[in-house]
């Protein structure tokens, strides 16, 4: 008996409408071919200022008033019940909900003004600090999802709900690859701490080819990606080549896009085999190289990523993503922070130089940044107190790509608590990364369901004063 798929049904069924209908289903992914006729890094809907993008998404949520919102303010309150009138209606977490007193926390971290714009900052961070003018640091970005995981699918898809497209998957729709054999989008995890599932860097409900590979900086670079013992190359391919004669036949029969997704896989995975471990292999690196990244080949780490990172872009793949947990400080938020900064601030800092020295910060746009900030009162765990989760207003900083330098945008209130002056949604991040990618995000749309979805959903104003 013949099986019959929905597919196989709607084409044989309805006057040909269900043909007509599938048909457009898998022209989808096609729906800015011909606008594809002018070189990718051109942009789609007008001049790109970027062709790629290296997202540092630091996890858990970096504490704002530890890193880059000092609030001298608050040492005069430091011990004191923080007024009722500045948390208002917003929601408190089930952490401290019950605790007895929300108790005004100042920071015990020092202070400096660096480069010629004076950005303020922490002075733990002594790399970043050296690149104040390359950076655009953003002080009132706002967010609403109040636990890490809507927060953080929130910032990578558009929606606190999963099962939306991700940033990078949106890219890689949207522009195409400058590298065939290599993804579109990868993503990096780095050191333990909250978890990092996979959906993160899920296509949703774009083509499958459009969602991230997770590489890894020590082992195998792509997992399974070796051949099995007893095969070689020759077998490989022969053993691709078979099983996508089968999908093609079958793609034939019922049009189902994702069968061309699948064929596209094997071929990619196949290419992959010579094309990443050399690419992933940072041992052919310099010296000094290495040791500006802090880098030590053959481990993974933060550093190792940052480097992968910038070979990666070189290699033309267009979305970047480097995950580094262990940023949820609900306890002794004084030391933890300084020991992240520690961990990351090096490598982040010899990025940027090591994309400048190469001629490609001018077209690589780099982002930093958690998923939320943290409370300014502190959150009670014994001896010493940490800071509990707070979407309201956090820090985030960007540079290269069409990125003005050495910019501060909007400001918080005395406690840090709200946002006083040009707040920033985070559907107006999105826009603004788009358009500096040669995106209109009011025209990068995916129909799904009848309803025509867009990485913005009905919202979005690119933040003109981050524009060089």
């Amino acid at each position: 008996m013949h099986h019959v798929t929905r597919r196989n049904f709607l084409n044989r069924t309805s006057m040909g409408l269900g043909a007509l209908a599938t048909a457009s289903i898998s022209q989808d992914g096609d729906l800015f071919a011909g606008t594809r006729k002018v070189k990718p890094e051109m942009g789609i809907h007008h001049p790109a200022r970027a062709r790629r993008v290296i997202y540092l998404h630091m996890s858990g949520g970096p504490s704002h008033l530890d890193t880059f919102d000092n609030k001298p303010q608050m040492q005069k309150h430091h011990g004191e019940p923080l007024p009722p009138s500045v948390i208002g209606k917003q929601r408190l977490t089930t952490m401290t909900r019950e605790q007895a007193k929300l108790l005004v926390a100042a920071t015990q971290q020092e202070w400096g003004h660096f480069g010629e714009s004076g950005m303020e900052m922490n002075t733990a961070f002594k790399e970043i600090s050296t690149i104040a003018d390359e950076i655009c640091l953003i002080k009132s970005v706002h967010s609403t999802p109040i636990n890490h995981d809507p927060a953080v699918t929130f910032l990578q898809t558009g929606s606190p709900l999963s099962g939306r497209p991700c940033l990078g998957s949106w890219l890689s729709y949207g522009l195409g690859s400058e590298n065939k054999d290599l993804p579109e989008f990868v993503v990096l995890l780095s050191n333990g701490g909250q978890p990092v599932p996979s959906r993160y860097w899920h296509n949703g409900f774009l083509p499958s080819r459009h969602q991230g590979v997770q590489f890894q900086s020590k082992g195998d670079p792509v997992l399974y990606l070796s051949n099995p013992e007893g095969i070689d190359d020759s077998n490989r391919k022969n053993l691709v080549t078979g099983i996508n004669a089968l999908n093609e036949l079958k793609q034939k029969q019922i049009g189902d896009p994702e069968i061309e997704a699948r064929i596209n896989a094997y071929e990619l995975a196949y290419r992959m085999q010579s094309s990443v471990p050399e690419l992933m292999d940072i041992s052919r690196e310099s010296k000094e190289t290495l040791e500006a990244y802090g880098a030590s080949p053959g481990n993974a780490s933060f550093a190792n990523n940052c480097l992968l990172a910038r070979r990666l872009a070189e290699a033309g793949v267009r979305f970047i993503q480097l995950y580094d947990r262990g940023w949820d400080h609900h306890s002794d938020v004084t030391s933890n922070i300084k020991n992240k900064i520690g961990q990351v601030d090096k490598s982040c800092a010899a990025l940027i130089k090591d994309l400048k020295q190469r001629g490609l910060l001018e077209d690589t746009l780099v982002i930093w940044g958690g998923e939320f900030g943290r409370t300014s009162y502190g959150q009670d765990r014994g001896n010493s107190y940490g800071r509990d989760h707070h979407p309201n207003c956090f820090s985030l900083w960007m540079a290269g790509g069409g990125i003005q330098g050495g910019v501060t945008i909007g400001e918080t209130d005395d406690f840090g608590y709200n946002v006083a002056k040009d707040k920033v949604e985070v559907h107006d991040l999105h826009a603004t990364m788009l358009h500096l990618l040669g995106i209109d995000h009011e025209r990068l749309i995916y129909k799904f369901k009848g309803r025509d979805f867009r990485l913005t959903d009905v919202a979005g104003n690119v933040v003109q004063a981050a524009l060089a």
